[in-house]
């Protein structure tokens, strides 16, 4: 039972969510909106990082699904790959191709948990959201009913993403080998190679994180419009014109707020470098709350980034249409 004064303080709360008329062209303003959405549905968010975040984060980070065998294989193939194109086997080009190797057999081990319980978190994710903006109380038996009917989209959207993604990294690593073993036909020392892999590797970067904003922008518009597979990733690439900086920011501080987390779990849970052990009893499951917090945070920040961009996308056309009419008037006061 909610006392008086908790009633009057929610009141302000839900009149600011009674349009979705937000909209920041600021990257922090977004974390704040979505700090003040946690705030307000934090029993039905918290919810589905218990139920949905937490398991999947559990198997991550451990990497109980990976077979090292097949890391292990996959990291000799690339090096041999990286060798043949002209690449010296330094440290930093032996680390790459290891890492490359974990994350693809990661990835492909755990996609029945990613189609299944993490898009599943994310449709979760998406509609607390949109309670939030639309005044209403999250109701697990009404979104039960809407999953039903957006779930065979919002799967066909996630498998052009993987599309996507896989056809990324294919054209780059197609392009690095291609480039490498060019600079060696060329004459050029293998040190060059490596600055020639960098600057490349560089400019994937840029294109790979508009890619992933695109696909979390798309899986947010399968959810909440009736738009799914290549016309929601169509449909997010055009939401997104002018807001990209923005974007690019949200995913570099998601990015490193995870990868400080699994840094940290290797250090003090996968290899113990310190003491007898005894501190991952505790340290591991902390670590798996913090993944999973900040998992929870970057998916709220997607859903408070398709809001604005719409608003602003929203406020484009609005000037779109009435250019034509102010040039109009110009014209008939001119004369």
């Amino acid at each position: 039972m909610e006392t008086e004064t908790n009633q009057v303080l929610r009141k302000p709360e839900l009149k600011s969510y009674s349009h979705k008329q937000f909209h920041s062209s600021n990257a922090l303003e977004i974390l704040r909106e979505t700090v003040r959405i946690l705030r307000y549905n934090l029993g039905a968010l918290m919810l589905t990082t218990a139920v949905l975040i937490c398991p999947v984060s559990a198997l991550l980070l451990p990497n109980f699904l990976v077979d090292q065998s097949l890391v292990n294989k996959l990291t000799v193939k690339l090096l041999l790959v990286a060798k043949s194109s002209g690449l010296p086997l330094q440290p930093f080009v032996k680390h790459s191709c290891q890492k490359f190797a974990e994350t693809a057999v990661s990835s492909a081990m755990c996609f029945p948990v990613f189609i299944t319980v993490s898009l599943l978190s994310k449709a979760a994710v998406v509609y607390s959201v949109d309670c939030s903006y639309s005044r209403e109380v999250v109701d697990i038996s009404k979104f039960l009913v809407i999953l039903q009917k957006i779930w065979r989209r919002v799967v066909f959207t996630y498998v052009w993403i993987c599309i996507l993604i896989v056809g990324c990294f294919t054209f780059f690593c197609v392009l690095l080998v291609a480039i490498c073993s060019s600079f060696s036909v060329l004459g050029f020392s293998p040190d060059f190679n490596v600055y020639g892999a960098m600057l490349v590797g560089l400019a994937f970067s840029v294109v790979f994180a508009n890619a992933i904003i695109i696909c979390n922008t798309a899986i947010v518009i399968s959810v909440l419009e009736d738009v799914s597979g290549l016309g929601a990733l169509m449909r997010a690439s055009d939401l997104i014109k002018g807001q990209i900086q923005v974007g690019l920011l949200m995913f570099l501080g998601s990015t490193l707020g995870l990868a400080f987390v699994e840094g940290l779990f290797d250090h003090r849970v996968k290899k113990v470098s310190y003491g007898d052990g005894s501190s991952r009893l505790w340290e591991g499951p902390l670590l798996v709350l913090m993944y999973s917090f900040v998992t929870l945070i970057d998916s709220m920040m997607s859903a408070v980034f398709y809001f604005s961009c719409r608003v602003y996308y929203s406020m484009e056309a609005s000037r779109g249409e009435t250019q034509p009419i102010m040039e109009t008037v110009t014209v008939v006061d001119a004369e």
